[in-house]
């Protein structure tokens, strides 16, 4: 079946979409999950789903599918395509939102041959992704996915006092299918790489066949505040320091395992906040990720006992919350194969590799086999207005998705 992608329409649609939210200020754009923006850009999918005539149900937790009937017309399970359209502050236009702009693009292929599929073909636009405002990320794929009770997940309180069920009502997004009600059949996401691996190379297209695992941990460390220039060194209780101390060992843990485990603080805060105060209180957090289990695990462990020692040591408390834990993810072999086949038969430059960033294909892997594809990103930079992709890659990326599609469903 020789369907053609328009790739220019693909094009147009992601500059659309990234106006939506957009910053003039500080640039880039910003739609987080929920917010009148995101509910602008979650608009403006749904209306480019009815333009291809597809059948549009929202779940409970707010999670978008558009569905393209089969030739047959029968109930089949869907082959499904996906990611998500919210962001992070000052956002690039590709993160997420290519996947769901790529999924309509090979809907578009199949209506504007005037044919129907094999089996039902569903688009998912997947709620809250990035995890700016309610925490987990991934939320609206984990709850789909059965990882997460969808009453837990309405009943979370965002970083602004909201009430993620509430705002989702606010917004017009509170759906009436239940998570998961919908299981797909295979689960393809088309997205930007957000690392340097494939331009560095040289590479057109990334078959990613695993995915890292994920620890999100908070640390509170309870000292005792005094003054900076009377309390001799050896009689401070310094949760500034003991802070300090942690985030260096944690960078340690990343050097020491050959490069396979990467550690990160990127929030930090410290009470009273005042240049010549010892601090009473820090509070931090480690993400922690690796793509074997055991050595997450042994990060994790080792990371524990370097808290554990410098309390004992400072003659501070330390608290920990784990925020986040997700296993590493290794996707589908078959699905894999079919997408480094399709990626040689478009003569286009590929590469095996792994995922460094979580994405809701990890959660649907639980459920249904499911693989991602990788095009390039300029300078390896992502969540941030500079990121890119050049347009030629991007539609290589879709060509690829549709040509995988094409093939699963003849």
């Amino acid at each position: 079946m020789n369907l053609q992608l328009n790739g220019a329409l693909l094009l147009e649609q992601i500059r659309i979409l990234g106006e939506l939210g957009a910053d003039p200020r500080h640039g880039g754009r910003t739609r987080i999950a929920l917010t009148d923006a995101e509910k602008a850009g979650r608009d403006q999918v749904v209306a480019w789903m009815n333009e291809l005539g597809l059948t549009v149900r929202i779940d409970r937790i707010g999670n978008i599918f558009g569905t393209l009937p089969s030739s047959s017309g029968e109930q089949r399970a869907p082959l499904m395509m996906g990611s998500h359209i919210d962001t992070v502050t000052n956002a690039g236009a590709l993160d997420g939102c290519y996947g769901v702009l790529a999924g309509l693009a090979v809907v578009r292929a199949w209506r504007d041959a005037g044919v129907l599929p094999s089996r039902p073909i569903t688009v998912a636009a997947f709620t809250n992704e990035e995890g700016v405002r309610y925490q987990p990320d991934m939320m609206g794929s984990l709850v789909y996915a059965g990882g997460l009770a969808v009453d837990a997940a309405l009943d979370t309180l965002g970083t602004d006092g909201t009430r993620l069920g509430d705002e989702l009502a606010r917004i017009g997004y509170a759906g009436d299918l239940e998570p998961g009600a919908i299981v797909p059949h295979e689960y393809l996401e088309l997205h930007i790489e957000q690392g340097p691996v494939l331009e560095a190379e040289g590479l057109q297209i990334g078959v990613v066949e695993n995915l890292q695992g994920i620890s999100w941990q908070q640390v509170t460390v309870s000292g005792s505040a005094n003054h900076a220039g009377t309390t001799p060194t050896r009689l401070r209780h310094d949760a500034g320091f003991v802070a300090c101390a942690a985030v260096a060992e944690a960078r340690a843990i990343a050097r020491d395992s050959a490069g396979t485990t990467l550690a990160t603080t990127g929030c930090i805060a410290f009470e009273p906040n005042v240049i010549n105060v010892i601090p009473r209180r820090a509070t931090f957090t480690v993400d922690l990720r690796d793509p074997d289990e055991s050595r997450l695990c042994q990060a994790e462990q080792r990371f524990a006992e370097v808290l554990d020692r410098l309390a004992q040591d400072e003659g501070v408390s330390v608290s920990r919350e784990q925020l986040v834990r997700f296993e590493p993810v290794v996707f589908d072999a078959g699905l894999a194969d079919a997408i480094e086949a399709s990626a040689r038969r478009l003569d286009l430059s590929h590469r095996r590799m792994t995922s460094g960033a979580g994405h809701d294909a990890q959660m649907i892997a639980r459920i249904a086999p499911a693989a991602m594809i990788f095009v390039p990103s300029r300078g390896g930079i992502s969540h941030n207005p500079r990121e890119h992709t050049d347009d030629a890659a991007l539609i290589e990326g879709a060509e690829v998705l549709l040509d995988v599609v094409v093939r699963r469903l003849s």
